[in-house]
């Protein structure tokens, strides 16, 4: 698999404008090479180019990542004292010819630590950005992604259900996200979660991206829960609104619009279908009820590697759906100052239409 990704890369590389893409750890690194690093204060970069074996730099001390993989790669390792590893970075752009030339990176992903070692080893080259040579690659989920991302599915569904039986009044949502912690884990995930659950009760549920904190649950409040599990590399990001005990009729009212928009944006996707059909299908069910200002956020985003990636359901994008994208659907409704509701699902386009594989209950369930 590593093979054909590599190939895909120098075809995707030769029509780019860019002569290398350098990468350093994260996911599309790995999805490329196979190799795992976890960013730290020692770089690890690894340089691609059309017609020669990537190179990479690393420390001395992961050397053995790189020994008998199934492919070629050319390896400039480094020693402990950071005032060699520019001479380290030099040596491994000179083996290419780099400098002056166009290396192509991922803005939201190189940090300044390697960019500067990088930029070293070749100060006449022009870095653009080439987050699109990846993405463009990523974007599609071949049979074995997919299924990792069905089993990613699984687990973080089973752990919420473990846990909903343990919701009670007056507990504080930091409780229920370290108990839905070691359910992911108990269930299946992966211990590097996709991202830290979110638990969010009353008002901080009108919040999108609230932070669990040290509040009680009370009688009448909505709770969201937007939660996801990672296995064999790939994550689920999903989210369901509950009831503590008896809720307010506006509540269960913006509570069934979102779930009708839910229906509707999941079932907008399609192959050929802009990215905007499907923003654009749910947000019209909740405008036409008269709560679209308080849906504050594009419809979705892609999943894969990671929780947020390429590509995003907004209303202005008009990227076309192609077999193998996989991607959220997760309308609101955020009243300030009171509740909020969420529900999202995980979605990959199919030959014919979009398959959804999530199907934890979507309705108001009571809890506490």
């Amino acid at each position: 698999m590593t093979d054909s990704r590599l190939s895909k890369l120098s075809s995707t590389l030769r029509t780019s404008g860019v002569d290398a893409l350098a990468l350093n750890a994260g996911p599309s690194l790995t999805y490329l090479t196979g190799l795992h690093f976890h960013l730290s204060e020692r770089p690890v970069v690894v340089i691609f180019t059309v017609e020669q074996a990537p190179v990479i730099v690393l420390p001395e001390l992961e050397m053995l990542k790189v020994n008998g993989l199934p492919y070629e790669i050319k390896a400039f390792p480094y020693g402990e004292n950071p005032v060699e590893w520019d001479g380290v970075f030099r040596k491994a752009i000179l083996s290419l010819r780099l400098d002056g030339k166009r290396i192509g990176v991922e803005p939201s992903a190189m940090r300044l630590l390697e960019f500067r070692n990088i930029k070293a080893g070749a100060p006449e080259a022009d870095f653009p950005d080439a987050s699109v040579v990846v993405s463009s690659l990523r974007v599609r989920k071949d049979a074995e992604e997919i299924a990792a991302m069905r089993k990613a599915v699984k687990a973080a569904q089973d752990a919420l259900e473990a846990m909903i039986p343990l919701i009670k009044i007056g507990m504080m949502e930091k409780e229920l996200a370290a108990e839905l912690v070691v359910q992911l884990l108990r269930h299946g995930s992966q211990s590097e979660l996709p991202f830290a659950p979110i638990i969010s009760s009353g008002p901080n549920s009108a919040n999108p991206h609230a932070t669990p904190s040290e509040r009680s649950l009370r009688l009448g409040d909505l709770l969201v829960v937007d939660w996801g599990a990672a296995v064999d590399g790939y994550i689920s990001d999903l989210t369901r609104t509950f009831a503590v005990g008896e809720v307010e009729a506006e509540y269960r009212k913006i509570h069934a619009i979102v779930l009708e928009a839910n229906t509707a944006g999941r079932a907008a996707g399609k192959p050929g279908a802009p990215c905007a059909a499907v923003d654009k299908a749910a947000r019209e069910v909740i405008e036409r009820s008269g709560y679209g200002v308080f849906f504050t956020h594009r419809t979705g985003h892609g999943i894969g590697m990671e929780a947020h990636e390429e590509l995003y359901m907004r209303g202005d994008n008009q990227q076309p759906l192609e077999p193998g994208m996989a991607y959220t659907v997760e309308p609101g409704i955020y009243l300030p100052g009171r509740n909020g509701v969420r529900i999202e699902d995980n979605m990959v386009v199919s030959e014919t239409g979009a398959e959804c594989l999530s199907d934890m209950p979507r309705e108001l369930r009571v809890v506490g």
